[in-house]
């Protein structure tokens, strides 16, 4: 039996949310990943079996390797459909926002979401969540957004409308988002809950392998150019990996490809702290892994603009590639901080 960590009262204003709407908008942030859409496809499949319209609207398209999931052809961008997107947004009894805690992370579609009048409930596992919807259900103790909503579906008396579908889409969530378990992954509850989910006919083999283990040749290729280049701060415990525009074009990069490559250098036994800078058409895309309880969320609130958990966080940089490299390498002072603590304990 899983703890219930959400709020009755919480429980009680989604229930009601739910009953008085009938065109419901779910939305994520930008640069989807397997949480944002497995979160947002679980709920979408579950919401339509009891009846209503569910559609989902995210900042721009999802990677290729989450397009197999039941009900992804129906995303819509809001990069490629702006108008349309616009307009579910501006329909919209009630919006969900999923996997996010600020409104500058759905991009340039911030005006459109902040300006619909529909009432919406934040369901996210971030720290920090700022007042821009009217329920906010905040757990940054959990794992994923995924295992959030499996809970709420559950506390909603829904768990028996969550069919095979939506729970293949709910287990990729929680799957990615740990690295198939391999970090901020030892709460029980979250294998009470793939248990669950297995139960409701997923086949988690083949999910692992459609998702973290099929690759097209110019993926591993990229992959392992950036591998080659790899930096190694060994006195500090880090690693860096680079991937500049060219570089991205050079290997005809798409949304996704690099999705897990920042944790390889976490391999290396003595690696505990791992950065990955790839350049992108506005800013520096950051992505940092750690192990043990070393706390990369601090790294990103406080040099890369952004946040998320002790294992795993990320940010971005309005510079140059250059620039984001010695900011990478000012970071490394917190890192020296953090092992002079950790040896004197």
């Amino acid at each position: 039996m899983l703890r219930p960590i959400i709020a009755e009262s919480d429980i009680k204003a989604v229930r009601d949310l739910l009953e008085e709407s009938e065109r419901i908008v779910i939305t994520c942030h930008m640069a989807p990943d397997g949480d944002a859409v497995g979160s947002s496809l679980g709920l979408s499949h579950t919401l339509a079996n009891i009846g209503k319209e569910a559609r989902i609207v995210t900042p721009d398209r999802i990677p290729e390797t989450l397009r197999f999931l039941p009900g992804a052809k129906d995303i819509v961008p809001y990069s490629k459909y702006t108008d349309f997107a616009t307009k579910l947004l501006e329909d919209a009894d009630l919006i969900f926002c999923l996997d996010f805690n600020a409104l500058y992370r759905v991009d340039r579609m911030s005006d459109a979401l902040s300006c619909a009048s529909a009432k919406k409930i934040l369901v996210d596992h971030h720290e920090s969540p700022q007042d821009f919807t009217d329920v906010v259900i905040s757990h940054p103790d959990q794992s994923s957004t995924s295992a959030l909503i499996f809970r709420l579906l559950c506390r909603l008396e829904l768990f028996n409308m969550i069919d095979r579908k939506a729970a293949a889409c709910i287990y990729t969530g929680m799957m990615t988002d740990t690295g198939n378990f391999s970090y901020n992954s030892n709460d029980p509850d979250l294998y009470t809950i793939i248990a669950e989910l297995v139960r409701k006919g997923i086949n988690k083999d083949d999910i692992y392998k459609r998702v973290m283990n099929t690759k097209k040749a110019n993926v591993l290729k990229l992959n392992g150019y950036a591998v080659s280049r790899m930096e190694i701060f060994e006195e500090h415990k880090a690693a860096l990996l680079v991937l500049s525009a060219d570089d991205l074009k050079n290997f005809n990069y798409e949304r996704g490809d690099t999705e897990g490559l920042v944790n390889e250098p976490l391999a290396i036994e003595d690696v505990i702290y791992s950065v990955f800078l790839r350049e992108d058409d506005r800013h520096i895309k950051v992505s940092t892994r750690s192990k043990g309880d070393f706390p990369v969320n601090r790294i990103c609130e406080r040099y890369f603009n952004g946040g998320g958990h002790v294992n795993a966080a990320g940010g971005e940089l309005p510079c140059s590639l250059d620039e984001a490299i010695d900011i990478f390498k000012s970071t490394l002072t917190f890192m020296d901080e953090y092992l002079k603590e950790k040896n004197q304990r």
